[in-house]
């Protein structure tokens, strides 16, 4: 009898083809929209991602997320590291900061400040030059999206293409000269800003003065520590915020959850594949079961249960939600990849592919349901009929 159901199923090309393409929109639309919103989410912490090694963040207890920088005092360094727990507590300097082009115009750039001695926090891949470069006079590292894009030189030629910025270049910060020892792969950011990495005695020189220009401090536990406890008694004894990687990481997220109608957004994109793909997949399903309504009808006029009936319509279903569904995270896929030069956010993981699953199987069970009800209302003698 399964094999029964699945041959009616694939006889009918037509209506197989509207049902399988229905679940494939729902399945494709869930998938990719999610998986932009999770990479551009993804964004908005990507300088925590790429410092990489610090079990803790520290900062002042008012700041929201990553680029919302309320600067400790100094003295607040030691006092970290006095915290027992601790093994390594490094200064960052995060700020933005304008940097003058060659043809007069500025651009602000993010500029991170590593600690002078360990250069902890810096950026995760070279492209050219090494980290330990930044202990030369002036040295700066851009980051390679920035210096082939908005810290890129003019063209030399009318119609020509822009000249990125490379190893030797210089470049003014707030009055004050950089040149280039290095050239960074980062992960782009939520404004997609330039990133310029320095060392933190001279990303204060390069940021005007203020009172108050330590950021952030970058704490590694001592060897079986607990993160979470460590963060408490930093907090208890210093009277700052302490997270862990990924807590800070939520809390930035989050901050951009609530203050941006970005969720709301792709909720409402996501919401309407899923209703559209629904409405196809029911509507299709639903025709095709009536187009064969004299077919089940026989069977039942010749003794099959309204269980085995039952148990062919939900085969059939699930045969289409396994192949709308693989189709579907293959378009998403595909496109996702065919993206990946541009400055999309994409980003696919196993919790939304799951997401995207649970959805098509709603939609095939709500599908399936409106066929059941007919079936099971289904008088034999339809056979006779006509």
């Amino acid at each position: 009898m399964n094999l029964l159901a699945l041959k009616m199923l694939l006889n009918d090309r037509a209506k197989y083809a509207g049902i399988v393409l229905g679940v494939m929109l729902a399945s494709m639309v869930i998938t990719q929209q999610g998986s932009i919103f999770v990479g551009l989410m993804s964004r908005t912490f990507a300088a925590i991602t790429d410092a990489g090694g610090p079990d803790i963040w520290v900062m002042d207890p008012k700041v929201q997320f990553i680029d919302d920088t309320k600067p400790m005092q100094a003295t607040a360094l030691n006092r970290v590291r006095g915290v027992p727990g601790v093994a390594f507590a490094a200064p960052l300097y995060k700020g933005l900061l304008r940097v003058r082009l060659d043809n007069g115009e500025f651009q602000n750039c993010n500029v991170i400040g590593l600690d002078d001695a360990t250069l902890t926090g810096g950026p995760p891949a070279m492209l050219e030059g090494k980290v330990e470069d930044l202990r030369r006079a002036d040295a700066v590292i851009v980051d390679a999206v920035g210096a082939s894009t908005r810290l890129a030189r003019k063209p030399t030629t009318p119609g020509g293409s822009p000249v990125p910025l490379k190893v030797g270049d210089t470049m003014e910060l707030n009055d004050r000269r950089g040149v280039v020892v290095g050239i960074s792969l980062n992960t782009r950011s939520f404004q997609s800003q330039p990133t310029i990495y320095t060392t933190f005695s001279r990303a204060t020189q390069f940021a005007p003065r203020e009172r108050k220009q330590l950021t952030f401090i970058l704490v590694n536990a001592a060897e079986g520590e607990d993160h979470d406890a460590l963060c408490e008694r930093i907090s208890e004894s210093t009277g700052l915020a302490a997270y862990t990687r990924d807590q800070f990481k939520w809390k930035t997220v989050m901050h951009f959850v609530n203050n941006t109608g970005i969720p709301i957004n792709f909720g409402m994109a996501v919401s309407l594949g899923f209703v559209i793909g629904a409405l196809i997949t029911g509507f299709m399903f639903f025709s095709f079961t009536l187009d064969n309504l004299r077919f089940l009808g026989t069977l039942k006029a010749m003794g099959t249960s309204d269980r085995t009936l039952l148990r062919m319509i939900l085969l059939q279903a699930v045969s289409v939600a396994v192949v709308g569904y693989g189709l579907g995270i293959g378009a998403a896929a595909w496109f996702g990849h065919s993206m990946s030069g541009t400055p999309l956010a994409f980003r696919m993981t196993w919790q939304l592919l799951f997401v995207a699953f649970c959805a098509v199987v709603v939609i095939c069970m709500l599908a399936a349901m409106l066929s059941i009800r007919k079936v099971m209302k289904l008088e034999p003698a339809i056979v006779f009929k006509g």
